[in-house]
């Protein structure tokens, strides 16, 4: 046995081919992972703003819709608006609905939720990223003030809103 020749042993190195293939993979795997989540974000952006687009309809068609009842029952009249807060008229409250506030309890009023202000009779929204809503005073709340135009109340924003680039109306 003395005569028999070890194999030799390979040199270890910890940089070889494979190793170089597994991070180029993970690499990849990541990117793939950082822009699926990005476009995910954005239709989440988008689903919201027309969730949002929804709720002010809704709101806009019940005050149509309370105008023409009121016009029906008694034709003729003066029509006055009874009830200023919109989701008062609507047939079922938005489920994100937070309730008619005072402006000390906005503070308050978590992120993808609607609400009612006494005072101002305004309607505003609070959406998930502020980042989404570009507002020109850098407000984070889109509001909409009850006007009582010549017809139905109408909701007009207090600012010329844009959701993600889109305008919001």
């Amino acid at each position: 046995m003395a005569g028999r020749a070890w194999p030799a042993v390979p040199e270890v190195t910890f940089w070889s081919l494979r190793m170089t293939q597994w991070l180029i993979l993970a690499l990849l795997v990541l990117a793939v992972g950082f822009w699926f989540a990005r476009q995910a974000y954005v239709v989440k952006g988008q689903a919201e703003l027309a969730a949002v687009r929804t709720t002010l309809g809704a709101l806009r068609t019940a005050f149509v819709l309370e105008h023409l009842r009121q016009a029906v029952q008694d034709p003729g009249a003066n029509i006055a608006p009874t009830q200023r807060n919109p989701f008062d008229l609507v047939q079922s409250r938005p489920a994100n609905y937070r309730g008619a506030i005072r402006p000390s309890q906005l503070q308050d009023v978590p992120a993808g939720q609607w609400f009612f202000e006494i005072d101002s009779e305004c309607v505003g929204y609070r959406p998930f990223h502020a980042e989404w809503l570009d507002s020109p005073n850098s407000d984070t709340v889109a509001w909409y003030r009850v006007t009582q135009p010549p017809g139905p109340l109408q909701l007009r924003p207090l600012e010329p809103y844009r959701w993600q680039g889109a305008p919001l109306e």
